[in-house]
């Protein structure tokens, strides 16, 4: 391959992918890197990617081959690419399929006799029934003696001479230890197919507009059940807030047409779930319940929230809600906004291996590093659409972002610099100087829904006072909240005040505005979400403001924040105002990033 100066990537021996962003064809080589690549780092000019063992299992989960791969590399590379790591590929992604979980040999005539419709859907009223013990195969010797050394494994295998034998509740366990072993597993064993439910999409929603499927929302869902046969049926589906996720949850509800049990992360979320529910399918209210700290019903369809899941009396006790995953028979299980999903549910969700399941979210970055779990115990990534690629259709809005960097008050100064690490992040994050900043925010702005969004109560209280809003925090009933959204929802209040309890699965579609005073560190899902509350189409552009303590520890936590939306081809606009521009009332903040250097 001869060198071309004009492509926008350098490909490096160590699996880094140096992308120029101002190269010609940047945008094209970023939505072509990223089914198999992670973004580290994004400054202004040259953005790191990497290429790790799970971004290309994840690939290879998807159909991704080595020489896809390569070919991509090849495609948009300013150099040639280092031959070693093209072998490394193959190396790497040769390990998804390895390994594999099948029924065993005393299964399959039963598994072959389960009775499916001519779409190879499970037949109406049919439950399958599975075999307590599984079979773990691979292709090489040395992989299986491999698989028997290891001291995690060795109570929950018993060696065979086709393999190894697993009881069903392990399957997860299994699967979960030999991932950490750099082994993904091809689950290929049968799934429950749980009680049946007819349900079917309306053509007009109950609240008489007209619904139809997005193209990409059915796509999203067929991609989870794929031919219904070994190996599909799970997974996860990464789309942008707004977009419609729960739309894809609905949809291959209806495609399996079986009792449904979505986790989702508050109980806002939940009435929300029952709603869309109501409104866009033909069941019935009494087909649905909600299972809440304030409710606990049990349906063929059941919402519950992650928190009352793992809820227990004490820190030694028992969960007593996990019951729950047992009182009916599941055929279906949907973690809305998985990459939340709570470290004790990942112990059910390794014994429901045998339960379809789907993921739902708009980043698979987890905070805690648990991407394996998710990939293991839920699935890999099945469904995934740049965010710009939905902007550009129309399907989200156009979001226009802008960090405002500003001084610190003077007498600040000094406390900020012999303050202790964590306590430096809160006095830059709580600067009193962005109440100003936001009060001419939402001055300048008398036409949108805005969203002032924060970390710390104290903060928060003070400027709902400054821009008589109302303030919805952790303490603040579910009652209220509902009462809040449902004003801001009318029109009737155009700003409200929120700590990250809304950062999550909360539908808020005439947002327009968010002006972030304050996050959870370098919280890259965090930003996201952020962002994603203002995303739904309305017909005009969304306004996304970060405001930042100037020669602060909160600069850096807000460029890691940043990364997720570089990734997805989002670019900031910086403006920096001085203690006394602030203070004279001539910062002139501008309406969009049209000041300041764009990053």
């Amino acid at each position: 391959m001869s060198i071309d100066s004009s492509n926008p990537l350098i490909v490096q021996s160590d699996r880094t992918l140096l992308l120029d962003v101002h190269a010609p064809k940047a945008e094209e080589a970023r939505a072509a890197i990223m089914p198999f690549a992670e973004l580290e780092k994004s400054p202004e000019h040259i953005h790191t990617f990497r290429i790790t063992p799970l971004s290309l299992w994840n690939a290879a989960s998807a159909g991704f081959s080595p020489e896809d791969v390569t070919a991509v590399l090849d495609t948009y590379s300013r150099y040639p690419v280092p031959q070693s790591i093209v072998e490394g590929f193959s190396d790497t992604m040769d390990r998804y399929g390895k390994i594999r979980l099948v029924s065993a040999p005393q299964a399959a005539a039963a598994e072959a006799a389960f009775p499916v419709d001519s779409s190879g859907a499970p037949q109406a009223g049919a439950v399958r029934s599975l075999p307590e013990e599984l079979l773990l195969v691979a292709d090489e010797e040395a992989i299986l003696a491999e698989i028997g050394a290891a001291k995690s494994l060795e109570k929950l295998l018993r060696i065979t001479e086709q393999g190894f034998k697993l009881r069903l509740t392990d399957r997860g366990s299994v699967k979960r230890e030999l991932i950490r072993m750099g082994w993904p597993v091809q689950d290929m064993a049968p799934l429950v197919s749980g009680a049946s439910l007819e349900l079917e999409l309306r053509d007009i929603a109950a609240s008489g507009q007209s619904f139809t499927l997005r193209d990409y929302q059915a796509e999203a869902a067929r991609s989870v059940l794929g031919n219904n046969g070994p190996g599909t049926g799970y997974g996860v589906v990464v789309l942008p807030c707004g977009s419609g996720k729960t739309m894809v949850g609905m949809a291959l509800m209806t495609l399996l047409k079986t009792n449904t049990l979505v986790l989702t992360t508050n109980v806002a979320a939940v009435h929300q779930w029952i709603d869309e529910l109501l409104d866009k399918t033909d069941l019935t209210k009494d087909q649905i319940a909600e299972y809440t700290g304030d409710s606990k019903g049990v349906a063929p369809v059941t919402i519950a929230t992650y928190q009352i899941i793992t809820w227990r009396p004490d820190r030694d006790a028992d969960f007593p809600h996990f019951k729950l995953f047992r009182e009916r028979p599941w055929g279906l299980i949907i973690y809305d906004e998985v990459h939340l999903l709570p470290a004790p549910v990942f112990r059910v969700t390794a014994e429901l291996q045998a339960v379809r399941r789907l993921g739902l979210t708009a980043t698979l970055i987890r905070e805690d590093r648990a991407e394996d779990a998710v990939f293991s115990l839920v699935g890999p990534k099945r469904y995934d659409v740049p965010w710009k690629d939905l902007e550009g259709k129309g399907w989200i809005a156009e979001a226009l972002c802008t960090e405002i960097r500003l001084d610190m008050p003077e007498k600040l100064k000094i406390p900020y610099a012999v303050a202790a690490p964590r306590e430096k992040y809160r006095i830059a994050s709580e600067n009193p100087y962005k109440e100003i900043i936001a009060r001419q925010l939402v001055e300048n702005h008398p036409e949108d829904h805005i969203l002032v969004i924060g970390q710390y109560i104290a903060q928060l209280e003070s400027l709902a006072r400054l821009l008589k809003a109302p303030l919805i925090t952790g303490k603040t009933a579910n009652a209220e909240r509902e009462k809040v959204y449902g004003a801001f929802k009318r029109g009737d209040v155009r700003v409200i005040v929120v700590s990250k309890v809304a950062n999550f699965a909360i539908d808020l579609p005439d947002a327009s505005m968010a002006i972030q005073v304050s996050g959870s560190f370098g919280s890259r899902q965090e930003e996201a979400q952020r962002l994603g509350r203002i995303l739904r189409p309305k017909g005009r552009n969304s306004y996304f403001y970060t405001l930042v303590s100037r020669y602060t520890v909160e600069e850096d936590f807000a460029a890691n924040r940043q990364k997720f939306l570089a990734e997805q081809g989002y670019k900031y606009a910086i403006q920096h105002w001085t203690e006394k521009e602030i203070l004279s009332g001539q910062s002139g903040i501008v309406s969009g990033p049209e000041k300041g250097d764009s990053k």
